[in-house]
């Protein structure tokens, strides 16, 4: 039966029928629903211990009771077995980090009301507290002697101390007037409004004691806000330093994407030296070869463009000289990994609808890829002699769960099932890769699942996906919204193409949809259903929903007004309606700026070529409007925008406003709902006699 109408009451219904997860299993296998996707644990941070000999790592558990998680520090032996739950308070623990010796760990953790150090020794014995301080810590890093520990923290940058910063963030909460006034941008950022305090870099002794601020002297974020963290900082071999990755753009920084690569000693003597102002590009995650003489990092070419190709960059710490390695390889690394022996780098990288781990030869540049399946995270060597390495690994029909590998892509083996007694109690569907010509004569790949519980002879609803970025890609992880899996368990196909701007494909395949928005990326979309309609018979062409969030959402109102006979309904989370108000309301501006070729001011005539908002006037299918309230990058205004224009034409129409959340959909009722209302208006067009 179709759903009805949805509003907030089903919400209560939804959190109502939050069964124990240790009763699931015992169930009859269902399809997979959107609570099932937020009852899956979440594992992240793999960290192997100096010894090789075990893992610990973070774990996410969704708390319907009070709509957020518990984050708590696990173990595992190597071999996968002594699988065991290192913390059980009911503060989040984080960021676990071997000391040298392996008997004890630093980890993040809330429990004294701010997140601070603390220690957990593995031999027995209660965590202790190493850092007390008036500020949150984030971004924790453990020198290679054990003797210092690196971090983050938000700072006023005039203050003196931490306890003006304190002092000054207590005040404006007790404030009576919250008027805020700004120099310059950024005025608000993704999702929060700024307040004057930047990350700083601090570096204290690891039994605890005063904190160093290693980046005072700069005008930058250390971690980078809003995304940084500890991937963006390194001690150097010996422990004298620390290298880090800041962008210091003043005035500029709303569209400056010039980060660059710092070295400052630990003890906070000197001035941070720039190792690669030569780059007015990105320069980050700095990564030390096992002799302590080359650095490895990674780099853009194009300065002001968030999507260029990171390149690997070998710097000899002697002699200054840099070099490009595996320079013919055309993919973007996501992380950087040394060998023991300092002839290979690992890393991982998005790849024909994949993240694979790779191995790259350092004498040759020579590349090899060690996995075929699913998306590879957080990729850490284990053992004196590194001969395996650790990662997370998902696909479509699993979420992260912890891997281990030889270094020559031999023995696989999966070391946790933290999720198997949930996964054993869905039915899932099994994604198929497929491809075509589209845009330019290029080869065009997309996926195409059938619903939970198809048979032979039945026709399909399709729900055609479309990813955001707009350079991203639908590859094979298990996404924590657009996952088909919970479109096939409503009964309908699904249908996503990696259309001209997607990664994975080739830089240049990443570059064509810039200036070209809404024509080589819409060409990839309709031959790519075409092509899946002629491929699989049993998808049903008439009964299809477009559904798409931030660019994707931005196709959905192009493709209403320049493909209006496309689909029988729309979906359209945070997306853009008007470019002109776009460039003038959100907030990294380098973004718009390369997209379109310059400021709206400059090119206004690019900016409208892709507008929407123009072709408002050929619209007729009906559409669901998502809208984030903290959504700062595509703000509310074009979410409302599209709703009018909807309601004023008389299309049929709905406008879902979520206040507390930002670009994407965070706490797991809003989840719910948002899924709940989404499946509802498929059903009302695509299911309804």
């Amino acid at each position: 039966m179709p759903r009805s109408a949805v509003s907030v009451a089903p919400l209560l219904t939804l959190l109502a029928f939050a069964t124990p997860l240790t009763t699931l299993a015992a169930e009859a296998p269902h399809p997979f629903t959107a609570r099932d996707l937020w009852v899956m644990d979440r594992i992240s941070d793999p960290q192997p211990d100096p010894q090789g000999n075990r893992i610990a790592f973070s774990v996410r558990v969704t708390d319907f009771s009070t709509n957020g998680a518990s984050y708590d520090l696990w173990l595992v032996n190597a071999d996968g077995s002594g699988l065991r739950r290192l913390t059980s308070d009911p503060k989040r623990d984080t960021d676990p980090r071997w000391a040298p010796d392996g008997k004890s760990l630093f980890f993040l953790s809330t429990r004294s009301g701010s997140s601070q150090i603390w220690r957990l020794p593995l031999d027995g014995g209660e965590p202790s507290q190493v850092s007390d301080l008036p500020l949150d810590v984030s971004a924790l890093k453990v020198s290679p002697d054990g003797s210092r520990l690196a971090f983050g923290l938000e700072v006023f940058p005039d203050c003196a101390d931490l306890a003006c910063t304190k002092k000054r963030v207590d005040e404006a909460e007790s404030a009576q007037a919250t008027g805020k006034i700004y120099d310059r941008l950024f005025v608000r950022h993704w999702d929060t409004w700024g307040d004057g305090r930047r990350n700083h870099l601090f570096v204290m002794p690891a039994s605890g004691g005063a904190a160093i601020d290693l980046s005072k002297a700069l005008d930058a974020d250390v971690p980078s806000k809003p995304f940084g963290g500890a991937e963006e900082i390194a001690f150097t071999p010996d422990g004298k330093a620390v290298v880090f990755s800041a962008r210091i753009a003043g005035k500029t920084e709303a569209w400056s994407t010039n980060f660059d690569l710092y070295r400052v000693a630990v003890d906070g003597s000197g001035a941070p030296q720039n190792l690669t102002a030569g780059n007015l590009a990105w320069d980050t995650q700095p990564s030390f070869s096992p002799d302590g003489k080359i650095m490895a990092y990674l780099a853009m070419v194009r300065p002001a463009f968030e999507a260029d190709r990171f390149h690997i960059h070998l710097r000899d710490l002697a002699s200054g000289a840099d070099k490009e390695l595996a320079a013919a390889w055309d993919r973007s690394p996501a992380e950087l990994v040394w060998s023991r022996d300092g002839k290979t780098i690992y890393a991982s990288a998005n790849d024909l609808g994949r993240s694979p781990l790779f191995a790259i030869d350092v004498a040759t540049g020579k590349t090899r890829k060690l996995t075929s399946e699913g998306s590879v995270h957080s990729p850490a060597l284990m053992g004196e002699k590194g001969d395996r390495i650790v990662f997370g690994r998902d696909t479509f029909r699993s979420p992260v769960e912890l891997f281990t590998i030889h270094a020559d892509g031999s023995g696989l083996t999966q070391i946790t099932h933290v999720n198997e007694a949930k996964l054993a109690a869905v039915r899932m569907t099994e994604p198929e890769q497929f491809s075509f010509v589209g845009a330019h004569g290029d080869t065009v790949y997309g996926w195409v699942s059938k619903p939970v519980g198809w048979t032979a002879g039945q026709k399909a609803p399709i729900a055609f996906l479309i990813h955001g970025g707009p350079q991203g890609s639908f590859e094979d992880n298990f996404h924590y919204r657009w996952n088909p899996q919970v479109y096939a368990g409503a009964g309908y196909a699904t249908v996503m193409i990696d259309f001209h701007g997607s990664t994975g494909y080739g830089q240049a395949f990443t570059d064509a949809i810039s200036k070209d928005w809404g024509g080589g990326p819409l060409e990839d979309l309709q031959k790519g259903l075409a092509a899946a309609l002629q491929k699989y018979p049993w998808l049903d062409g008439d009964r299809a929903c477009a559904l798409g969030a931030s660019y994707g959402g931005y196709m959905i109102n192009w493709i209403a007004g320049r493909w209006p006979e496309g689909f029988k309904c729309l979906v359209n989370h945070d997306g853009l309606f008007d470019q002109r108000a776009m460039y003038y309301t959100t907030e990294e501006l380098w973004f718009p700026e390369w997209e379109q070729g310059g400021p709206y001011y400059e090119h206004p005539e690019i900016h409208e070529k892709w507008n929407p908002a123009n072709y408002v006037a050929n619209w007729k299918t009906p559409m669901l409007v998502a809208q984030g309230g903290l959504d700062y990058r595509v703000p509310d205004g074009q979410g409302l925008a599209t709703f009018t224009a909807l309601q004023r034409r008389g299309i049929p129409s709905r406008f879902l406003y979520l206040p507390d959340e930002s670009h994407w959909v965070l706490h797991a009722a809003n989840s719910l709902l948002w899924h709940e209302t989404v499946l509802g208006w498929l059903d009302r067009w695509l299911k309804a006699n």
